[in-house]
């Protein structure tokens, strides 16, 4: 079933998705986007960072929340792209062993054409304890059921 513009309501929140953090992966990440000593030393992060050990990039961190979303919600959406963020921020460091999920909720919508209408989403990235890593706010592009 595709989820159009008009299948959205303010107020309405999804919870989905379960995504172990691998140190490999975190490691491999980091050594291609973010090599900060404390997110590819691990010697170095345990010894001398405020983290006691290794934490992913905040970008990896999005990128994960990224693939939950296309995994469980914009694989079958009527999705036309995004406007951009209005907010992101990384609230608690996220580290290997992690099992994160996510959680959306509606913040706003407006029908800007008759074929497209713009959706205005809190996503909250979620670990094991329920505590959010990462919070954004984002504006998503979706096609009207009528504008077909």
């Amino acid at each position: 079933m595709t989820i159009f513009y008009e299948d959205l309501a303010v107020g309405q929140v999804e919870e989905f998705g379960e995504y172990e953090v691998t140190e490999a992966e975190l490691l491999s990440f980091a050594e291609q986007y973010d090599p900060q000593w404390f997110h590819v030393d691990k010697e170095r992060s345990e010894e001398e960072s405020m983290y006691g050990g290794l934490i992913t990039s905040g970008w990896h961190t999005a990128s994960m929340t990224m693939r939950m979303l296309v995994d469980h919600h914009f694989s079958e959406a009527a999705s036309l792209g995004a406007k951009g963020l209005h907010e992101l921020r990384w609230r608690v460091p996220v580290e290997p062993g992690d099992v994160l999920s996510v959680r959306v909720e509606v913040l706003e919508k407006e029908a800007e054409t008759d074929s497209r209408g713009t959706v205005l989403s809190e996503t909250k990235t979620l670990n094991q304890d329920g505590d959010a890593v990462m919070t954004m706010v984002s504006e998503v592009m979706y096609a009207r059921r009528d504008g077909e």
